[in-house]
């Protein structure tokens, strides 16, 4: 995921503004790995593999994204 793809980001339950904490980045200083987090509803969205895990939660697989959102102290808060 591009970081400039980020500032075009909102979540999507609120339409609140995006933060990120980048975990890992690949040689062209795109995110591979990180935490999107809401800061109006302090929803947290995982990027797996590039990709922003923005589902609604009904659909979200906890298990899958549980790594991530325990990843650090800042994704936990």
């Amino acid at each position: 995921m591009r970081l400039k793809t980020i500032e075009k980001l909102c979540c999507p339950f609120d339409k609140g503004d995006l933060q990120i904490e980048v975990f890992v980045k690949d040689i062209g200083m795109n995110v591979l790995e990180g935490i999107l987090f809401c800061t109006a509803c302090k929803r947290k969205y995982p990027i797996v593999h590039g990709v922003p895990i923005m589902t609604p939660d009904e659909y979200r697989q906890k298990a899958l994204e549980k790594p991530f959102l325990n990843f650090n102290s800042r994704a936990d808060g």
